[in-house]
């Protein structure tokens, strides 16, 4: 998802304004390694995290069920943003069929379990309980069916389930009738929505995300214009509406308030019998400072405060930072007392999506460019000082730099500026470019996949004897899907995907690593 977009967003959004290898022991070549990667981050162990640490897998219903238009499904904003701007992705693909999960979970079930892994976070889309997003246009029995099935075939195999309720993909009724959470009204149909899910299937799913990434939603969504919705009216897209100077706080805004109000419900109505918990998830946002001088400092702690911070503040400390009220002004919303008592303390713990970072480099305002949000900053991301990149660049991209020295630092941060929640690592991965006429035998060879997941486990376990409170990790992804802004042009999955021959699943050699290493084997040696 989502990912590059996503884990490149302080570079360069700010900016705009079965086969087997045939191979029977493999060994992580450590002369491989860059300048910024140590044999001690390839050392760590399942063993050397805390009992109670869970690891996953993660993955989003809008980009790999495909049926994008069967079973009763209502459309959603990006089965609408697709229709409308086919050019703002690379490929001019869809979601449609993706890779067909709809139809064939129960086989993708199977090779979760095999995988090994403690939990899966999937995503229930709004549109396929309802289908025209509030209770008044009816519920789709067949949708429910279905999750009732997935979420079996879970518990059956002894793989707990951990549901996102909105993974960017708001019913298309809601934004034609009042704008979707533009307006109020969005509340309280979310909450509907919720509850439904919460009396469906809460007996058996204890893990509960309420909306993923609001901070993308409001930046990418309706300020750059450049995902679904497609709102905008700054930056180099041309979108058919949108305010970005006032829209991307208005709708974070609300969705915020639609986070809190359904925590509340669940706390209320469900989470005393059911046993379970609730949070959200946060794009994970770290910025290094382009140089010492006080200016880049104070430019990164920026970056962090309109990022994180927009976020995070509010759910610890009832409202926003004072950065961005002094930027913004009557911009952003002000919250009520009565709300601000609502979403202070609304989640059990937050979920954490990293993936990268950048520099920061302190820009002066223009004080004769229109405000928006991606300007507010008033800051220069940039990948690289000096020449030398903030870390290793990813294959295919042009701004998707490695870099888990700041996973560490910031999960110290959320432990110091925000009383130290209970964090669960939602997201974290890396892609391969999608190439036509690879030989299947190098597209399953992915050993920069288990060298990233093992130097961001690194982090993760460092930031744990430094007491922050982390409990699990999921990576990004399952498979190779549609990565929304991305296509099929990248590839971040464990299993390979062949999109010619009936989006067969091949496990890459990641797979296989991550079992055994989930089993206790040893890290850098083990048999396949």
């Amino acid at each position: 998802m989502i990912i590059l977009w996503r884990s490149s967003l302080v570079i360069s959004l700010l900016l705009c304004m079965s086969l087997q290898l045939q191979v029977q022991c493999v060994e992580l070549d450590l002369g491989l390694l860059n300048a910024t990667t140590t044999p001690e981050e390839l050392k760590i162990r399942r063993s050397d995290f805390p009992r109670d640490f869970f690891f996953g897998v993660s993955t989003s219903a809008l980009q790999i069920e495909g049926a994008a238009n069967e079973a009763g499904k209502g459309p959603s904003i990006w089965d609408n943003f697709l229709q409308k701007y086919p050019d703002r992705i690379p490929d001019q693909s869809t979601n449609n069929p993706a890779i067909e999960h709809y139809k064939r979970y129960k086989e993708d079930v199977k090779l979760i379990k095999k995988l090994g892994v403690d939990w899966y976070r999937f995503a229930i889309p709004w549109t396929r309980i309802l289908p025209k997003g509030s209770l008044s246009g009816g519920v789709n029995q067949e949708g429910i069916d279905h999750y009732n099935d997935l979420i079996n075939e879970l518990v059956k195999y002894g793989i707990r389930p951990f549901v996102t309720l909105l993974h960017f993909d708001t019913p298309q009724a809601l934004q034609d009738k009042y704008g979707g959470p533009l307006s109020r009204l969005f509340i309280d149909d979310f909450k509907d929505y919720a509850e439904l899910c919460f009396k469906l299937f809460g007996d058996r799913v204890k893990h509960w995300l309420t909306i993923n990434e609001p901070f993308i939603v409001g930046a990418l969504g309706y300020d750059t214009g450049e995902i679904a919705p497609g709102r905008c009216s700054l930056g180099p897209y041309k979108c058919l509406a949108g305010n970005s100077t006032t829209e991307p706080y208005i709708i974070t805004h609300n969705l915020l308030l639609a986070h809190a109000s359904v925590v509340k419900l669940y706390r209320d109505k469900f989470q005393g019998k059911q046993g379970g918990e609730i949070g959200i998830v946060n794009a994970g946002l770290f910025a290094e400072p382009y140089s010492e001088s006080q200016e880049d400092k104070a430019a990164a702690r920026r970056i962090m405060d309109f990022g994180l911070g927009w976020i995070m503040e509010p759910l610890v400390f009832g409202d926003y930072p004072k950065i961005m009220r002094d930027v913004a002004k009557e911009r952003l919303p002000y919250f009520t007392q009565q709300e601000k008592n609502l979403i202070k303390g609304s989640f059990d713990f937050i979920g954490l999506n990293y993936y990268s970072a950048s520099y920061a480099k302190n820009i002066p305002p223009n004080p004769n460019a229109p405000p928006h949000f991606m300007s507010d900053t008033s800051v220069l991301p940039l990948g690289e000082k000096d020449g030398i990149p903030i870390g290793p660049l990813v294959e295919g991209t042009n701004s998707f730099y490695t870099y888990p020295v700041g996973l560490e630092k910031l999960l110290n941060f959320m432990k110091d500026e925000y009383q130290n929640p209970k964090i669960y690592m939602t997201e974290n991965g890396i892609s391969e470019a999608s190439r036509e006429n690879i030989k299947l035998e190098e597209a399953l060879f992915d050993p920069h996949r288990i060298k990233n997941i093992l130097r961001h486990l690194y982090r993760i376990h460092n930031a744990i004897k430094n007491g922050v409170n982390v409990k699990g990790y999921m990576y990004w992804t399952l498979f190779d899907e549609f990565e929304l802004r991305e296509g099929y042009t990248q590839r971040f999955g464990f299993y390979y995907i062949d999109f010619k021959n009936n989006f067969k699943r091949i496990p890459k050699l990641s797979v296989k690593w991550y079992r055994n290493f989930l089993k206790g084997s040893n890290s850098q040696s083990y048999s396949i």
